[in-house]
């Protein structure tokens, strides 16, 4: 650095000689002030009295023209997969995943079990995977919901607590189980933990006093929505005691109970069925069906694609089939145009 700044004055000397037996246009500039950097000696800094054109790039805005024809989608590159292997030792990613039959994959968990040698009473899941999307609008969102299956597998009974004010309503619930009754008293004990309950329920005049409880119960706030707030209190008992729960987690994917292994396989499926259905409920029928896979495991096996179509309500699959049929003409579109090439 201590070079630069002597070396700096030396160079003006020098080309100031320089400069004065050469014509005055070619060094006009020499004379200024230059700036002296550190990593450099005497770097001349050109000095404009005007300022540079401000130029900014305008993107043109994309025109939406109606009746735009819809993207065709892509078809997989490459040869199909095999459906399935010839010897007992094979790479599974080789091979395209079995899909199974509802009766076949719960008689294969069965046998998983026995061969296995473990607990005949292990709980039996569901995987549903879902297709969230809705087109232009906006996508369903996770949810939470229950429902009443025909076959139930577990003994334990909800504990329920019912907000009414209303003393013959008090006695009624009590006398059916309810394990809270009370009303706006019962809130500040639930904001400090002392009252828990795995179903809250209320009856409508009760919905403004609890405002302040949205933080704490969330999922649980009594909704008409979902049936918790109604003057028919036995209902809501007779529901919310024995009733199923399930989520959406992972974006898409709920993954519920259905029933036990040692069940017998027909109420295992009417079971499987009844989830299904309920849960084709949260996106319209229009936009295909909602459940694009279905795995069912128990607690030690390995999932085993379904068949899920049988299972899907009346209608759903009406957009799946006129999507598959502009495939094979965009499809039969492009081997006329080969044809016609060659």
């Amino acid at each position: 650095f201590l070079g630069g700044k002597m070396a700096a004055p030396m160079m003006r000397c020098c080309l100031r000689a320089v400069s004065a037996q050469c014509p005055r246009p070619l060094f006009t500039r020499i004379e200024k002030h230059s700036a002296v950097v550190p990593a450099f000696a005497n770097l001349l800094i050109s000095n404009r009295s005007y300022a540079a054109k401000n130029t900014k790039f305008k993107r043109d805005a994309k025109k939406k023209t109606a009746g735009k024809e819809p993207v065709q989608k892509k078809k997989r590159v490459g040869p199909d997969l095999p459906s399935g292997p010839t010897d007992d030792v094979y790479l599974t990613w080789c091979y395209k995943t079995p899909v199974y039959e509802a009766e076949v994959a719960v008689d294969m968990l069965k046998k998983f079990q026995e061969l296995d040698f473990t607990c005949p009473e292990q709980h039996v899941y569901a995987d549903l995977f879902l297709d969230m999307s809705m087109g232009n609008k906006k996508p369903v969102e996770p949810f939470v919901a229950t429902l009443l299956l025909p076959h139930r597998f577990v003994n334990y009974i909800h504990r329920v607590l019912v907000f009414t004010e209303n003393a013959d309503e008090a006695v009624l619930a009590k006398e059916n189980g309810a394990a809270f009754v009370g009303g706006y008293e019962l809130v500040k004990p639930i904001l400090n933990g002392e009252i828990q309950a795995d179903y809250y329920v209320a009856v409508p005049t009760m919905l403004s006093k609890l405002n302040s409880l949205r933080s704490i119960l969330k999922d649980k706030h009594p909704r008409s929505k979902n049936g918790s707030v109604s003057y028919d209190i036995l209902k809501m008992l007779s529901f919310f005691k024995v009733c199923h729960e399930y989520r959406v987690d992972d974006g898409n994917v709920i993954s519920t109970q259905i029933a036990k292994l040692d069940m017998p396989r027909d109420q295992i499926l009417a079971n499987l069925d009844a989830v299904i259905k309920d849960v084709s409920k949260y996106r319209p029928l229009s936009y295909g069906p909602f459940v694009t896979r279905l795995v069912i495991r128990s607690v030690t096996s390995e999932g085993l694609d379904l068949k899920f179509e049988r299972f899907l309500p009346e209608g759903a699959l009406k957009g799946k089939e006129e999507e598959k049929a502009k495939e094979e003409d965009y499809d039969s579109g492009d081997e006329e145009a080969v044809q016609e090439s060659k």
